[in-house]
C-alpha cells in the first residue's frame, strides 16, 4: 500500500508538472497602421489570439473613422463644421465632433489660449495643413498680421445643447494638437471595456498604456530633439527613458518632425497664436497625464509657453510631470518628472522646476 501511494504521488507530480509546462506563454500581438499623419502601433499583451485580432481590428477601424471625421481639410464632419463656422450662423452640430470641440474649449481656456485650435487659417497660411508637402518659405508679414487682427478663438464658438453658433468668420478648427490624444484615449478605453488589461497604443511616439508588458513595465524612450533617429542609431537619438505606469499617457511636442528651413532658420509647425510665428524658445516638451487629450494639448501649450512661462501653464492645466528642453539644450524637470525619467547623458544641464 505504501508503494502504491508513493507511485500515485509520483505520477500526480509528473502530471501536474507536465500540465504546467503545457501552459502557453503569454503572447504579444501587434499591428501598425498609418493614420493621423503618423504610424500608429497597437500592442496587446497576454491576450488570446482570436480576441486580440478582433480587438485590434476594432481599434484600427475606430482610428480610421476618427481620422476622417476630425480632418479639418477634407470633406467630412469637421470639414463641414468649418464651412458652417465661416458662415457665422447657427447650425446643428455633428455628434462626431461636438464632444471634442467642447473638450478643446476647456483645455484652451486652461492654457490661457496658448493651445488655440481655432487658428486653422494661420496653419494653412504656413502650409502646415498639408500632411506631406510644406511651404519652403514663410508667409508675408502682412498676411500674418491680418489673421492675428481677426483673433480667432475657440471661445468664439457657442454651443447650446446640439446647436452651434459663431460670430468670428476667421475661426477654422484644426485639432491637430488634440486629435491624436483623444484617439489614443478612446482606443485604450475601448480595450479596457472588453476586458483587456495590458496594452499600449502608440501614435508616432505619443502614447497611452495600461497594465504591463509581461514581467516589466512598458519601457519607452524620448527622442532627442537634435539627433536624427535612423534604424542604425536608435539608441543614440534617445535623450531620456522612462517606465510608463498603468493608465498613463505620454505625449511629446517637438520642432523636429514638421518643419522647413529658410535663410538658415528652422520654421516648424507649432505656431504661437500671439505672434503668428513658430514658437522659438523650446525644442521639445514631454508630459505625462492620465488623459491622452489633455497630455496632447498640454505638450503643445507648454512648448509655446517656453522656459519662462511653462510652470504657470502646467499648473493651470493640471500637469505635474513635465520635461522641457530649451534652445540651449537645457532640460527643465518638475520634481515629479525628475523621479521618473532616466536621462541618457550625465553632461546634460538640468533644472528642477517647482510649479507655482
Amino acid at each position: 500500500m505504501i508503494r502504491c501511494k508513493a507511485l500515485f504521488s509520483s505520477l500526480l507530480f509528473v502530471f501536474l508538472l507536465a500540465a504546467c509546462q503545457q501552459q502557453p506563454e503569454p503572447e504579444e500581438h501587434k499591428t501598425t497602421m498609418m493614420v493621423f499623419g503618423t504610424l500608429v502601433t497597437i500592442t496587446l499583451w497576454d491576450v488570446e489570439e482570436e480576441k486580440a485580432n478582433e480587438a485590434i481590428d476594432a481599434v484600427a477601424e475606430d482610428l480610421s473613422f476618427m481620422h476622417e471625421a476630425w480632418h479639418p481639410w477634407r470633406p467630412g464632419p469637421m470639414g463641414r463644421t468649418n464651412q458652417l463656422l465661416e458662415m457665422t450662423g447657427e447650425f446643428t452640430g455633428n455628434i462626431s465632433v461636438m464632444p471634442l470641440i467642447k473638450k478643446t474649449q476647456e483645455l484652451s481656456a486652461k492654457s490661457h489660449g496658448l493651445f488655440n485650435p481655432a487658428m486653422g487659417n494661420l496653419i494653412a497660411l504656413w502650409g502646415f495643413h498639408q500632411e506631406d508637402l510644406f511651404a519652403n518659405f514663410p508667409p508675408r508679414q502682412e498676411e500674418i498680421d491680418e489673421l492675428l487682427a481677426q483673433n480667432p478663438q475657440v471661445s468664439d464658438i457657442k454651443i447650446d445643447n446640439v446647436r452651434i453658433s459663431n460670430d468670428n468668420p476667421a475661426v477654422r478648427l484644426d485639432l491637430g494638437a488634440i486629435a491624436k490624444g483623444e484617439a489614443v484615449e478612446r482606443s485604450i478605453d475601448y480595450l479596457q471595456s472588453i476586458g483587456i488589461e495590458h496594452a499600449m497604443v502608440n501614435a508616432g511616439g505619443d502614447l497611452k498604456a495600461i497594465g504591463r508588458h509581461g514581467d516589466r513595465p512598458w519601457h519607452i524612450g524620448v527622442r532627442h530633439p537634435r539627433k536624427s533617429c535612423q534604424e542604425e542609431n536608435q539608441a543614440e537619438c534617445i535623450i531620456a527613458r522612462l517606465d510608463v505606469r498603468h493608465n498613463e499617457a505620454v505625449f511629446t511636442s517637438g520642432d523636429y518632425e514638421r518643419y522647413f528651413e529658410y535663410g538658415g532658420e528652422r520654421y516648424h509647425h507649432i505656431l504661437d497664436p500671439r505672434t503668428g510665428y513658430p514658437a522659438d524658445q523650446t525644442t521639445s516638451v514631454t508630459v505625462i497625464h492620465h488623459d491622452g487629450a489633455t497630455a496632447d494639448a498640454a505638450a503643445t501649450a507648454l512648448f509655446i509657453a517656453g522656459p519662462e512661462q511653462w510652470p504657470q501653464i502646467a499648473r493651470d492645466m493640471g500637469i505635474e510631470q513635465v520635461m522641457l528642453i530649451d534652445k540651449q539644450g537645457r532640460v527643465y524637470l518638475t520634481p515629479a518628472m525628475a523621479e521618473r525619467v532616466e536621462l541618457q547623458n550625465d553632461d546634460i544641464e538640468t533644472v528642477i522646476q517647482e510649479l507655482p
